[in-house]
């Protein structure tokens, strides 16, 4: 138990490394946001800042130029700008004032912060899970608090419903750190979004692609020599019908990972504009209609949030366990030892 508990935050520190910096959404043009009451895709998309109440931190700019190596680090879009390098688009991307343009954009944004928010907890909670069991409490005794049950209950569940289900019985217990670190990580990052300033990490598609990468290459490195016979080979398919099938096999290796990526990704997008569209309605009735309408309209929207605040709670955990079960049938059916049946005409004789 104590080695998996390893293996999980050895996992979660190779996610922290390698989650690459995403560029914030583009947003419409300064003078069209002042004509709506609400800018959705504003409120949804990345930031160079995080909120706090009513307060932006400004996070750092992080900026390459064309024809140079080392990075220009600026504490934020405005200290970029104030040094006259730089001048602010709409969008807050930012344009070289010199001949130099930028080759790369690595500034930290809002979703990066909280996919390393989520990584931290995950970091913390297997570390400290980890120490308790060291001690022999839940190993030699039985476990103390609803927080170590709940750990356990979780731990077992991602070990025995998804891993052992899914994977052989001789390969599944190495995936198991792996599976419920992505499982935490994941419920984490789809939560944070229910805060009032909270942030969906996962309604971005960066951060969804590399997870999903992290279970491509896992699942590709395990791979049995019977999943690669069954990609370039076919054992007992005519030549003529292996012209078509590997090809669609190996176009396969690359759309169960996308198909992870996007199904996450869409799921998380959708469900933080639908909360933002229907508590939205308050200020959109109270633009057009006045503010008396607009606060009447409270008491049908306000419930109807809440309602919608419990539902992608249980989506969260839901694509969570989606995307965990997923990786698990990916990894079992590429290190599953197949048995080959070989059919002539002889067999028949």
């Amino acid at each position: 138990m104590i080695q998996a508990f390893r293996r999980i935050t050895l996992t979660a520190i190779l996610l922290f490394l390698f989650v690459p910096v995403s560029n914030a959404v583009q947003e419409d043009a300064a003078e069209s946001e002042k004509e709506i009451p609400i800018d959705v895709i504003g409120e949804v998309r990345d930031h160079y800042y995080l909120d706090l109440a009513s307060y932006h931190l400004p996070l750092p700019r992080i900026l390459f130029v064309e024809g140079s190596s080392i990075p220009q680090w600026y504490r934020s879009t405005h200290a970029a700008v104030e040094s006259g390098n730089y001048i602010e688009n709409p969008d807050h991307s930012l344009v070289a004032t010199t001949d130099g343009a930028i080759a790369l954009d690595m500034s930290i944004t809002s979703h990066l912060m909280y996919f390393w928010f989520a990584i931290f907890l995950t970091l913390w909670l297997t570390i400290s899970m980890a120490r308790k069991y060291k001690r022999g409490e839940g190993r030699e005794t039985e476990p103390r608090g609803w927080f170590q049950n709940l750990f356990e209950i979780t731990f077992v569940f991602v070990r025995d419903e998804i891993a052992r289900d899914n994977i052989s019985d001789d390969k599944y217990k190495k995936f198991v750190p792996f599976l419920f670190a992505v499982f935490i990580a994941i419920t984490f990052m789809n939560l944070f979004g229910l805060l009032p300033w909270g942030v969906t990490a996962t309604a971005d598609i960066t951060v969804t692609g590399i997870l999903a990468l992290f279970t491509f290459a896992i699942t590709q490195w395990n791979a049995s020599k019977d999943h690669w016979e069954h990609v370039f080979m076919f054992p007992g398919v005519p030549p003529l019908m292996r012209i078509i099938l590997t090809p669609i096999e190996i176009l396969g290796l690359f759309t169960k990972p996308l198909a992870l990526a996007v199904r996450l990704f869409a799921n998380m997008l959708s469900g933080k504009i639908m909360i933002v569209c229907i508590l939205g309605l308050i200020f959109i009735f109270a633009e057009f209609f006045g503010p008396i309408f607009g606060a009447g309209s409270s008491i049908l929207v306000v419930p109807l949030t809440v309602a919608l605040y419990i539902l992608k709670a249980f989506v969260g955990v839901l694509q969570a366990y989606i995307f965990t079960l997923l990786s698990a049938v990916f990894i079992g059916m590429a290190a599953e030892e197949h048995e080959h049946h070989e059919e002539g005409i002889e067999a028949h004789a």
